[in-house]
């Protein structure tokens, strides 16, 4: 069957996270647009090899963060998508970009280096 979205599994790193950075790229990449289904549970389980337990709580949690929802009769569907219009956004992204910059760093790449990986991957 597989899924409506990409993953790639990183040791080290919470398989929930992963699956919700995915999910959450997928729709706001417009690879899955409002309105389309999305796996069951037990479909995502079975398709990622998790724990249902563990397929709930990322279903749950891209629920919370209002990139699916749930209706009755259908399923799981994908919400409309929406920025978040949160005051504290650059504050959220200043962690992530900390954690970028560390990475850069580690891999000895240049500031130009990195701009030039966000250029390509903002396209």
């Amino acid at each position: 069957m597989g899924l409506p979205f990409s993953v790639h599994v990183r040791p080290g790193r919470p398989l929930h996270d992963q699956v919700v950075f995915a999910v959450t790229k997928a729709v706001v990449t417009g690879q899955l647009a409002a309105g389309d289904a999305f796996p069951s549970v037990r479909v995502l389980s079975q398709e990622l090899g998790i724990n249902p337990n563990t397929a709930q709580k990322i279903a749950a949690t891209l629920i919370e963060r209002g990139l699916l929802e749930s209706r009755p009769g259908i399923g799981t569907v994908v919400a409309q998508w929406r920025p978040a219009a949160n005051p504290a956004r650059k504050a959220l992204l200043a962690s992530q970009v900390d954690r970028l910059i560390v990475e850069a760093r580690q891999l000895g790449m240049s500031l130009d280096d990195v701009l030039e990986v966000i250029r390509r991957a903002w396209k």
